[in-house]
């Protein structure tokens, strides 16, 4: 085993050649980059609604607006769908046999779907309540923030067909396994922001 394979001892690239490695290191780097900026931007949001909280004009307030039930199960769906991805990667790394991996895959897109499918039934619910976002600062700040890693999470699923797609074409090879790696930092960066949402917003939220 060499010296690069031991930093990246979870990648499963074996017998693809000493340049798959290589091209891990750099390409995964690359995706923290973005990682990091992406946090930037969702870091700059919190800010603006922590500053924005108490801008409710005289319209609906968090108090009124959040429901703690379908927010847990938001966050558990979120994070049972960290857990299945790494199932998944560990699947990568185990076993060369593709069906294991798309069928991880296919329970955490499942998941994710499900995520999405509780969360635009809240937005609705807010809107039907009056709750527009240019009705207040706060409700402006809070549109701005939650819907946005909501389209994380549908651009993430997205993702997940296309790994899907690519896994059922080109079987489990090197650039496959690449992808699937960096979506699944992309994935568990969702997760994180989530449950900082969740603290953040919603319970925060309904004990001010």
């Amino acid at each position: 085993m060499t010296s690069s394979e031991l930093r990246h001892t979870g990648l499963n690239l074996g017998g693809t050649g000493e340049i798959s490695h290589e091209q891990a290191e750099t390409g995964l780097f690359g995706f923290w980059v973005f990682l990091m900026s992406d946090a930037v931007i969702f870091a700059l949001l919190f800010a603006t609604y922590g500053v924005m909280l108490s801008a409710t004009a005289g319209g609906p307030t968090p108090t009124a607006e959040y429901k703690i039930g379908p927010a847990f199960i938001e966050t558990l769906l979120l994070l049972t769908s960290s857990l299945t991805f790494g199932m998944a990667s560990i699947t990568m790394k185990h076993d060369a046999r593709p069906r294991g991996l798309f069928g991880w895959l296919f329970v955490t897109l499942l998941l994710g779907l499900a995520f999405l499918g509780f969360e635009l039934h809240d937005f609705a619910t807010m809107v039907g309540d009056g709750a527009w976002p240019m009705r207040s600062g706060y409700l402006s700040a809070f549109f701005a923030l939650v819907p946005l890693h909501g389209l994380h999470v549908l651009f993430g699923s997205l993702w997940i067909v296309v790994m899907m797609v690519q896994l059922a074409v080109f079987g489990p090879d090197a650039r496959v396994k690449l992808n699937i790696l960096r979506l699944g930092l992309f994935w568990h960066f969702l997760d994180i922001v989530w449950i900082a949402i969740f603290t953040i917003v919603y319970l925060q939220g309904l004990i001010r």
